[in-house]
């Protein structure tokens, strides 16, 4: 009957300490995106902007840029605005998103930057 009793409060303990330690949200480049231990591919409207919007701009191209990471022992890819600006052609940007795919864990990790603009 201990036994029973012990893997339960391991079991509880191991929950709690998944979901308190901010596995159900994550703060990425582009702002607080939902996440998942499992999977997860979400797409959010990037809040943290090193670049400026423009009011004025129209959202006819779209450009991307990605990072990579591996079980967080290797990282890689450029992931960044200007990458993304670049791959688009864009000059003027109307507003940004970015694609959050995580799989098991952080098994693999993959962060798109999406600009929209002119």
């Amino acid at each position: 009957m201990q036994i029973k009793n012990r893997v339960k409060v391991i079991g509880a303990t191991c929950v709690l300490a998944v979901f308190g330690t901010g596995c159900a949200t994550n703060v990425y480049p582009g702002g607080p995106t939902i996440s998942a231990v499992f999977f997860a591919n979400v797409t959010s409207p990037a809040q943290m902007l090193s670049v400026a919007t423009d009011a004025t701009a129209r959202p006819l191209k779209t450009g991307k840029s990605t990072s990579r990471a591996i079980m967080g022992v290797a990282a890689m890819g450029d992931g960044g605005l200007n990458a993304a600006m670049k791959n688009g052609g864009i000059t003027k940007v109307h507003h940004v998103d970015h694609n959050v795919k995580l799989i098991f864990f952080g098994v693999y990790v993959r962060d798109t930057v999406i600009v929209h603009g002119e």
